[in-house]
């Protein structure tokens, strides 16, 4: 029975009790281990690994930009307020459980990117899965979707994740059938999963993104009625550091 405890392992899909039982044997018989500490240890050996298996995985699937993490941002170089703003939403991340929104607002090359994607990846290190899509890729599924007839089955897929990062929302180009499938997209995503949004236009120019005034307030009201609003103005990041080159 011993000698097939690995093949009944593999079997099981318990790979950390295979690897470690061994050594936890012997350890159990020099240290007067209990059954139930021995259990424990291996438990706790197979737990990480999944942990870290889960991690790998969602961190290759959300397609997150390399290298965007809170430990490569400069946190210290953005103003105090926003400062607080971003460390608040990383060490509380409770808003991702209750389908709220974030939206980072500012200029070109002050962090909205790197910002959401270090809140990205932190989420992920906190067991939410998370998905990164540029606004641009993401209008282009969401229109062959619609012209496959499959549009709310892949609106549906994408619920899996319960936040979708949407970067540089402006750029979306202006036509009907974009902001169209826009529209729709936010309001299926209203109250039932969590968006991050960054976009380079504050909201008085969203009107160049929704040219329908009331299509343009209708997807506002959607996208700030639980969310965090986080306007950043500064000088760009990309200027400061070629200057400091």
């Amino acid at each position: 029975m011993v000698e097939a405890l690995p093949m009944m392992l593999k079997e099981l899909r318990l790979p950390a009790f295979g690897q470690h039982y061994r050594d936890y044997q012997e350890q159990a018989i020099e240290q007067s281990w209990g059954y139930g500490q021995f259990l424990a240890k291996l438990c706790e050996q197979e737990v990480a690994r999944r942990y870290q298996t889960r991690i790998h995985n969602w961190t290759k699937e959300a397609k997150l930009p390399r290298g965007k993490s809170f430990a490569t941002l400069a946190i210290n170089e953005l103003p105090k307020t926003i400062q607080q703003k971003v460390i608040g939403l990383r060490d509380n991340t409770v808003w991702a459980l209750q389908a709220d929104n974030v939206l980072l607002i500012g200029p070109s090359g002050v962090g909205k990117s790197h910002i959401a994607a270090a809140l990205g990846l932190h989420l992920i290190e906190q067991g939410i899965r998370v998905k990164w899509l540029q606004a641009t890729a993401l209008v282009q599924l969401l229109q062959q979707a619609r012209q496959d007839l499959d549009l709310m089955d892949v609106m549906s897929k994408l619920d899996k994740y319960r936040v979708l990062i949407i970067d540089d929302i402006g750029y979306v180009k202006k036509t009907d059938s974009e902001t169209q499938v826009l529209f729709e997209f936010i309001a299926h995503r209203y109250e039932s999963g969590s968006l991050i949004i960054t976009s380079n236009q504050p909201f008085s120019h969203w009107d160049q993104i929704f040219p329908d005034t009331l299509m343009t307030v209708a997807a506002i009201d959607r996208i700030i009625h639980h969310a965090s609003i986080v306007e950043i103005d500064g000088v760009s990041y990309r200027k400061k550091h070629q200057k400091k080159t």
